[in-house]
């Protein structure tokens, strides 16, 4: 914001501003101790054209274009506060955001699947239980035949293409996954509902654990880190492109699982499902990008 100039008497200065505001040039003017009134101009690229037209309104105040711009100010001002009003209408409190969830803060579904991982973890043994691993995994690590492709699920144990993501080793790796579920899950069910969210779940667990399954040749791998990577990027691209969703994920946290995906390629850690990671996050990027551009498309 910028001072162009002073004027005298309030009457002038109310009249200079309203003929500002009709056409279009967002202003301000303050009281000084010397009793004139300061004219601010917030737009620097507007700053040249505010100046001339304050020269004529000093040369001759009483000229038709300035006595017929308060019609028009009031008319853009009380456009103006309609906008603001339907914005505020938009921003969404706590109270707002979780109406169905009571005071948990957590929806019913991003609740069921936490549940689900520690019930699967406690008979599991957090992966030390082989019996009833191979009953979970994507494929009978103990049954494989060379050159068939997942054949417990095409004999109809469909379950397993979804059943990796409950599957945990240790309890760090539990308690890593739970937590950014539980941020990453609970937002995105309750600004666009539990089915939305079971729909992306369901996608990135299907692609991740599929292309982990593929590139691997291994199916003795577990964990919700895919579904987790594809939350995140979902919420990465989806705030990016589209803020009124209120959908987002803080470029701290955006850094935080690069930097951790990378690390888990270099294979510092020990065996990771890296394919899970990247595939999911591509797939909630994609996702996140589309349903930004859907959103953008629809009436307000």
């Amino acid at each position: 914001m910028r001072q162009i100039g002073f004027l005298h008497g309030e009457p002038r200065a109310r009249a200079f501003s309203d003929f500002l505001v009709a056409n279009g040039v967002s202003n301000e003017i303050e009281h000084e101790s010397d009793g004139t009134w300061s004219v601010w101009v917030r737009n620097e690229d507007q700053i040249s054209t505010a100046r001339n037209s304050l020269a004529r309104f000093r040369d001759d105040p009483d000229a038709p274009e300035f006595r017929e711009a308060a019609t028009e100010a009031a008319r853009v001002r009380r456009a103006e506060a309609e906008d603001l009003a339907a914005y505020r209408q938009r921003i969404r409190t706590r109270r707002s955001l979780f109406p169905k969830f009571g005071g948990y803060g957590v929806g019913v579904l991003t609740y069921a699947l936490i549940v689900v991982c520690l019930v699967v973890a406690f008979y599991t043994g957090l992966g030390e239980n082989d019996d009833v691993l191979r009953h979970l995994f994507i494929s009978d690590p103990g049954s494989a035949e060379p050159g068939r492709f997942l054949p417990e699920v095409f004999a109809g144990e469909l379950w397993r293409l979804f059943t990796p993501m409950f599957l945990h080793f240790g309890v760090i790796h539990l308690i890593f996954n739970l937590m950014w579920l539980y941020q990453l899950g609970c937002m995105i069910e309750a600004r666009l509902s539990s089915g939305y969210l079971a729909a992306l779940v369901a996608v990135t667990e299907l692609g991740s654990s599929l292309a982990q399954y593929h590139f691997s040749g291994s199916p003795a791998f577990g964990g919700m880190s895919g579904v987790v990577y594809g939350l995140a990027g979902f919420a990465w691209i989806r705030g990016k492109f589209d803020r009124a969703s209120g959908v987002y994920l803080d470029p701290q946290s955006v850094t935080i699982l690069l930097v951790w995906l990378v690390i888990c390629y270099t294979g510092l850690i020990g065996r990771i499902a890296n394919t899970a990671h990247l595939v999911g996050l591509v797939v909630g990027v994609v996702w996140g990008r589309f349903s930004a551009y859907r959103a953008s498309r629809k009436p307000d």
